[in-house]
């Protein structure tokens, strides 16, 4: 378990109040029933920027606290907890590619209405069911771009897109000429829209070295990895909490002795990903080398996230799947998440290749 200073321990303790009282999973329920594309509540949004997290990334000379993205990890962790439906996680990693890539005038432009919460930035990478980024078509002519991105998490409200083309990273106006939205429905009824680029006006981020895209793709599978922790360890809570309570064959289900030993070995897989999850976090913060930290965050959080949700749904029997029960929405979000920016298999294959196998 990561060390926090009396910061960072003070802002994870916010959060968790915060998202408790404000936010618990009866208000993901009120979100999800409303059916909105943008898949979360505008002035829950605002709340959250107003309490400065939505720029604890963005340096302090654009508006932002600079406080790091282990400490973004903390709140991100907290908000998957209930279920919060937030586009902070989004905003951050698209922020992160004009912090990396971006010049003077495009920081100026556009990170100070990130941290103020004023937009919402989304990352527009993959073109395909699956996440790929050696797939990518999109391309730049004469300063304008065209393409079909699928599944752009936040897409339905991005006053921003951090465009991924042939070439390089792009900045996106939402409100663009040429730039057309269209609703995806995923499981988790979150925002995921297709979004199409017909000549659209494009701005490149031109520093952040060749490698700009992979950096950014890091820093936004260990906010995933975040997410999943906070889902993952709530899981844990409320089925352990259930067996406790619930009776079955005259006993309480507690004090089975298989069932304390699947719950056992899901306290340890859980701790082992934490570990992963602050690693990955931390090495963004230290400005070294992602790459091996961020995939090793993002696997063992989708192999723990599945086993976890999995489980979770399995323990509760039947209800589990019952919308009376929250059970179903920590599984259903966990598995988009679990696709997102990479999936098991496609991140073992690259942690392979960077390593020369």
């Amino acid at each position: 378990m990561a060390v926090l200073s009396e910061e960072q321990t003070m802002l994870r303790d916010m959060a968790r109040e915060w998202t408790s009282n404000e936010s618990p999973v009866n208000a993901w329920r009120k979100v999800r029933d409303a059916d909105e594309a943008a898949g979360f509540d505008a002035s829950v949004h605002g709340e959250m920027a107003q309490m400065g997290w939505s720029g604890i990334i963005v340096p302090e000379a654009y508006g932002g606290s600079d406080f790091g993205w282990l400490s973004l990890g903390l709140v991100i962790e907290e908000l998957g907890k209930t279920v919060t439906a937030s586009p902070l996680a989004a905003s951050a990693a698209a922020a992160s590619a004009i912090i990396l890539g971006g010049s003077e005038e495009q920081k100026a432009k556009w990170l100070p209405r990130i941290a103020s919460g004023e937009i919402v930035a989304a990352l527009a990478i993959d073109e395909g069911p699956r996440h790929d980024p050696a797939g990518i078509k999109a391309s730049v002519s004469g300063g304008k771009l065209s393409g079909a991105k699928a599944f752009v998490a936040e897409g339905d409200s991005a006053g921003l897109f951090v465009v991924a083309a042939t070439d390089g990273l792009y900045l996106v106006a939402g409100d663009a000429a040429g730039v057309s939205r269209s609703r995806r429905h995923l499981a988790d009824f979150r925002s995921h829209a297709e979004i199409t680029f017909d000549g659209a006006v494009a701005d490149k981020l031109t520093g952040g070295g060749a490698d700009l895209l992979d950096k950014v793709l890091d820093r936004a599978r260990v906010l995933a990895a975040a997410e999943m922790l906070g889902l993952a360890g709530q899981g844990f809570e409320t089925t352990l909490a259930y067996l406790k309570q619930r009776v079955q064959f005259g006993q309480v289900l507690a004090t089975f002795q298989a069932l304390q030993h699947r719950m056992a070995n899901l306290f340890s897989e859980i701790e082992l990903m934490r570990s992963a999850v602050e690693a990955g976090l931390a090495a963004v913060d230290s400005g070294g080398d992602t790459r091996q930290a961020a995939l090793l965050a993002k696997v063992k959080a989708n192999e723990v996230g599945h086993l976890m949700s999995r489980e979770m749904i399995q323990l509760h029997g039947g209800i589990g799947m019952t919308d009376e029960y929250d059970a179903g929405f920590y599984l259903k979000r966990m598995r988009v998440l679990e696709a997102m920016w990479g999936n098991t298999s496609a991140l073992r294959d690259r942690f392979a290749t960077l390593n020369g196998y």
